[in-house]
């Protein structure tokens, strides 16, 4: 969720000018006495309890003194107006009425006093909103970025070619090179376009990224595979939103209130939207996170959305999954899978975006070269999962009704991505770089009022996974 911190300082404002607002204030006062002078007010004052008293609402006041004076005599002979217990009478109203405009001078006076001290006073400006993130890739184009010509060999400063930094963003970029290869491969037709650009930043922020998209191949509609590796200074409010464990981490720096917190962040992320409706849409995401040598982790996964289902096609891609987690711990895949189920539900449709696969986060309980291998086997392993199952369904017939679904479920991939992916929504907010933030939105899709699926069809069948997710190895 995309949230503002506020901060300001006491601006005074420009000295007022005194000799002005003096005399609005004189003005204002002398004006009063006058109208206090004004026999036709006497006159309307002594009118006015007749009128309260008998509720006859006397003829407005528009300097015609003569016919204001008549209305009040005519009233007064005809109702034998007698002054109420406690009320002043006409004489004592008149013999007040020398302190009247004085005190309405003395007032007008005071109101020009009031203005000058609100003048005076020192009102805080309040700063630029400074945005709280809660994606590395919405992160990474806020505050605008700069379109390059050329992509550069290499985005990160660190000069060490052996640093985490630098092995992440290597790791990184092969993996876009390897998926790049084999999606062009499969396609058969369509080639990656690369879009290099580097933030717009400040002297605390910095890096760039890669964009590598497909469009209008055979096999994709549509195919992103997005490089990014930025660093920076955040506020240190900013950190719940990028980690559950924020309180944790300024614990360990031993970071002040108010005090900014570095960080340096590299991943790569990606979706597939195939043409066929047979054909599944995949994504991944794999990012290394770091606030200092010693508060760092690791986060990422990689997910499928079928439109139909293949149990042979959803035993082969959760089995290389678990086949690598088994590896670094029996552990990994039960509870990598569960948090993919949760994490992508539709909580407003009660059903999951698609078939699940495998999430984790703040993955930092072991060293950091066991999890960087463990990231890199995942990263490589998504032409391993996902290109398979393309080449066996690529060419498959499929019919009109077929293709319905397909974009009816499209329609939910959408929904996921703009009501709840936290990076999609930070990003629209924050004013990201948007070619970026909605590579992940399909190019067409589809909406049907209250459509349900016919009882006993294929897509009746593969609802039933998505209301309830499956065991799948």
């Amino acid at each position: 969720m995309y949230h503002t911190i506020g901060l300001g300082n006491p601006q005074p404002e420009a000295q007022p000018k005194y000799a002005v607002a003096m005399l609005i204030g004189a003005a204002v006062g002398f004006g009063v006495f006058m109208l206090g002078s004004s026999p036709a007010v006497s006159n309307y004052v002594r009118s006015a309890p007749v009128s309260a008293v008998t509720k006859v609402h006397p003829t407005p006041m528009l300097g015609l003194r003569d016919n204001i004076a008549q209305k009040s005599s005519t009233v007064e002979q005809s109702l034998s107006w007698q002054p109420l217990s406690g009320m002043p009478s006409a004489e004592q109203v008149q013999a007040s009425k020398p302190l009247a405009p004085v005190g309405a001078f003395l007032a007008g006076c005071l109101l020009a006093v009031a203005g000058l001290a609100l003048k005076w006073k020192p009102r805080v400006q309040p700063a630029a909103p400074m945005p709280v993130w809660d994606d590395f890739i919405a992160l990474a184009t806020i505050g605008g970025t700069e379109e390059l010509t050329e992509v550069p060999p290499v985005i990160g400063l660190n000069p060490d070619p052996n640093s985490i930094h630098r092995r992440m963003e290597a790791m990184l970029r092969a993996g876009q090179d390897k998926i790049c290869k084999a999606i062009e491969e499969c396609d058969g037709g369509a080639k990656f376009r690369a879009d290099a650009w580097m933030r717009a930043g400040s002297e605390h922020a910095g890096g760039g990224g890669v964009s590598r998209v497909m469009a209008n191949g055979k096999v994709w509609e549509k195919a992103g595979v997005n490089l990014s590796v930025v660093w920076g200074k955040m506020p240190a409010e900013a950190l719940p939103a990028a980690t559950e464990k924020a309180a944790d981490y300024l614990k360990n720096m031993g970071l002040k209130a108010g005090e900014p917190v570095p960080f340096f962040v590299a991943g790569l992320s990606c979706v597939m939207h195939p043409r066929n409706p047979h054909c599944p849409t995949m994504h991944f995401n794999y990012r290394y996170f770091e606030l200092d040598a010693n508060n760092w982790w690791f986060a990422g996964g990689t997910d499928i959305t079928p439109a139909y289902l293949d149990l042979e096609d959803m035993k082969h891609f959760h089995g290389s999954y678990k086949k690598i987690c088994d590896k670094y711990d029996k552990d990994f895949y039960p509870t990598f899978k569960k948090n993919a189920d949760e994490y992508f539900l539709i909580k407003h449709r009660g059903e999951t975006r698609g078939l699940g696969g495998i999430f984790f986060d703040d993955l930092n309980d072991r060293d950091p070269d066991t999890l960087f291998k463990f990231a890199e086997e995942c990263l490589m392993n998504v032409t391993t999962a996902y290109v398979p199952i393309i080449e066996k369904h690529k060419n498959d017939p499929f019919t009109e009704e077929q293709k319905r679904w397909q974009l009816l479920r499209r329609g939910r991939y959408a929904e996921f991505n703009l009501v709840y992916d936290r990076g999609t929504i930070f990003g629209l907010k924050a004013g990201g770089r948007i070619e970026s933030i909605l590579m992940t939105i399909p190019e067409t899709a589809r909406w049907e009022y209250n459509h349900k699926p016919a009882p006993g069809s294929e897509e009746e069948k593969i609802m039933k996974y998505f209301q309830k997710p499956g065991e799948w190895v």
